[in-house]
């Protein structure tokens, strides 16, 4: 390939004749892209220019640097995981989500005292500084290696109407839904799926490439009278995982009639 002749700084436009490559195919998802010499070489630039074509490419997320290994292309192959994103109740009143036994545990849960936020808050229905438990699990499927932050966040008033809860706000999601159907609460549920970038944290607790956003769901239990009674969090990274959703029909209210 001739040398780069094109507008702007020297970096952009190698940076440029790389995604064109990428985006045709020339290097194919999950490949290794050339050498810094062999770049280099074919677009008549300095390393330190081809080093920074290959930052800006990282930042984009077109390229994952994996180190003592080089730099690839990032796949763009279906996600490692679907998550079915639904709930069954069984016979005898258990819980069952169709992804539940594919976790484990990556450590230790942590069960803890917290206060609502702006977000939770509106959610849950309460205003801000209202107290809650949290507890959050850090969860790992293994099979693929993808990873999870899962956190339940539940109103000291709901736990404290169920004893059983009260004394374990930490128990598995399925559980605490069995607990609530005991008390005498018919449940229901919805969920928002929003993409963002990744907080610090998140980012390294997941174990994400750069440029990866995470998927996160937050899920509210209904009561009775649509009252919010927990609100659970799953965060993901968007690369590893797609959300899977069963939609029925609603039946329609019954018109009434004028006597």
């Amino acid at each position: 390939m001739s040398e780069i002749q094109r507008p702007g700084a020297l970096y952009q436009q190698v940076a440029a004749a790389i995604r064109e490559a990428i985006l045709s195919g020339e290097f194919a998802p999950d490949s290794l892209l050339p050498s810094e010499a062999q770049l280099m070489a074919r677009y008549g630039v300095s390393r330190p220019t081809v080093r920074n074509a290959i930052a800006a490419l990282r930042a984009e997320g077109l390229i994952d640097v994996r180190h003592g290994k080089g730099s690839f292309v990032r796949s763009d192959g279906h996600p490692a995981l679907t998550l079915e994103r639904r709930i069954s109740h069984t016979t005898d009143g258990r819980f069952t989500m169709p992804e539940g036994d594919v976790w484990e545990e990556a450590e230790e849960p942590s069960t803890y005292r917290t206060r609502t936020s702006k977000a939770t808050g509106r959610l849950l229905q309460l205003g801000e500084e209202e107290a809650l438990f949290g507890c959050d699990r850090l969860l790992v499927d293994p099979s693929t290696g993808t990873r999870a932050m899962h956190r339940t966040l539940i109103p000291f008033e709901v736990a404290e109407s169920v004893p059983l809860l009260a004394e374990d706000p930490g128990k598995q999601p399925a559980e605490i839904y069995r607990l609530l159907t005991q008390d005498g609460h018919k449940l229901s549920w919805t969920e928002t799926v929003r993409a963002r970038m990744p907080l610090p944290d998140e980012r390294t607790a997941l174990r994400l490439p750069d440029a990866t956003p995470i998927l996160h769901m937050s899920r509210v239990t209904h009561d009775t009278d649509d009252r919010p009674l927990i609100l659970e969090e799953l965060r993901i990274g968007a690369d590893r995982a797609e959300a899977a959703y069963r939609i029925t029909a609603d039946k329609r209210p019954a018109r009434r009639t004028r006597a």
